[in-house]
């Protein structure tokens, strides 16, 4: 008489199997739905910083230009006022020199007209007299000697004139130097991008430097479960009875066993139809998870780039000379821009890693649903080797060919299969 075999430990009850099943389900489906929602805030967050990025970066390209345009219009400015002034120091200095030149042809007129004095203060007695000729001479002396103040005092303004000229002329040229090199920056500037080599974070780019002047601008487990600990007493077959009434009571009980064996696999393999997919649209919502990540760390890749390009424009930038280091529009533009992807990349990084913590959740769940596929699997075949053993009720023992290999779990060989041992 075979002996009946009780697996030790706890047994647990249909209702709890199928509430675990379904706690299972809902897990996966909450799980899910929290993922979906964590990938479109993520979609939403990803669209909006890079669409922010996309404008400031715009914006303080614009800025940069309107500089940069504004500095070569002033540059070409002073261009126009140093020729200007090169002109007029040219022309100041021909008419000093045209002064100095009538002072020097003077002398002469007034050396003649001392000299002539002289000879007639020769003259003796009675001749020694204030006549016409003298006054004429004298007249001319002091008329020549008013010249030469006039002209020496017109000599001495166009020489403090030529000074205070050459003086603004250099100014002007050093303006003009600064306004190219500050050109010259803001370009280079213009010219930096994601792609540059040599972009990189700098120290408090946003600092303002000092002696840096301001241009007036004037211009946002589920609940705990509590298994039952129910013991299902299974009756020990006796087979020592053959009377009719107790094999038709036997054969009614392996007709309702079957029944309920079959009935039983049936929901099984509808628990693991949902189970697995479940599987399958957690494994998809993974991928679009992992993908969604991906993205997030390409987005943080970009914006980082971005603020390296905007480090990069702002420390290059405090290399302008003298007055040029200003907080015009383009600096306050950068600033801003700074500051802008700066929490951008903050808020990236915070939804990469809330997605990251979705995606570790989605991965437990996964891992229980195929847990429990695994069982469930498991106890389909049991119930598949029940099925095949329990023909022994009604096929004769020696006839009896197992589809189950009791062991492995695997359908039998043909008897006349030949098996060859290498």
């Amino acid at each position: 008489m075979a002996s009946l075999s009780v697996k030790p430990g706890q047994r647990f009850t249909l209702p709890d199997w199928q509430s675990n099943s379904h706690l299972i389900s809902a897990d996966a489906e909450h799980h899910r739905s929290a993922s979906h929602q964590i990938r479109q805030e993520a979609l939403a967050l990803r669209n909006d910083t890079g669409n922010q990025a996309k404008w400031d970066e715009c914006d303080s390209r614009t800025r940069l230009n309107d500089r940069i345009k504004s500095v070569n219009r002033w540059r070409e400015v002073l261009a126009k006022c140093i020729t200007d002034i090169d002109l007029e120091i040219d022309a100041l200095t021909k008419v000093k020199e045209a002064a100095e030149n009538a002072i020097q042809a003077k002398n002469l007129w007034l050396d003649v007209a001392i000299e002539c004095l002289t000879f007639r203060e020769s003259r003796r007695n009675i001749d020694v007299v204030r006549d016409p000729v003298e006054e004429e001479l004298l007249k001319e002396v002091k008329v020549i000697e008013k010249t030469k103040k006039e002209l020496q005092q017109r000599v001495d303004e166009a020489f403090r004139q030529l000074c205070l000229l050459k003086e603004a002329r250099q100014q002007l040229i050093l303006d003009h130097q600064h306004k190219v090199e500050a050109l010259d920056i803001d370009q280079q500037c213009l010219s930096f991008n994601p792609t540059s080599g040599n972009i990189s974070f700098k120290v408090n780019p946003t600092r303002i430097p000092d002696g840096q002047l301001v241009l007036s601008l004037g211009l946002s487990q589920p609940p705990g479960h509590s298994w039952g600990r129910h013991k299902h007493l299974v009756a020990v077959c006796e087979w020592s009875l053959f009377s009719p009434q107790t094999n038709n009571e036997l054969e009614g009980q392996r007709v309702a066993t079957e029944f309920a064996l079959r009935k039983r696999m049936r929901d099984m393999e509808a628990a693991l139809d949902e189970l697995r997919w479940q599987e399958q649209n957690t494994l998809d919502e993974i991928a679009e998870m992992e993908e969604n990540i991906r993205q997030l760390e390409e987005d943080v890749r970009k914006r980082t780039l971005d603020l390296k390009v905007a480090h990069t424009r702002l420390e290059t930038r405090t290399y302008r000379p003298h007055v040029e280091l200003c907080r015009d529009p383009a600096q306050f533009g950068l600033t801003a821009e700074v500051r802008q992807l700066e929490a951008a990349i903050r808020a990236l990084q915070r939804k990469r890693t809330e997605s990251q913590d979705a995606l570790d959740t989605l991965y437990r769940q996964l891992h229980r649903i195929q847990t429990d596929i695994g069982y469930k699997t498991n106890s389909l075949q049991l119930d598949n080797k029940c099925m095949d053993t329990r023909r022994k009720l009604v096929i004769p023992v020696e006839k009896f060919d197992p589809e189950v290999d009791a062991v492995n779990r695997t359908r039998n060989l043909p008897r006349d299969s030949q098996l060859e041992l290498a």
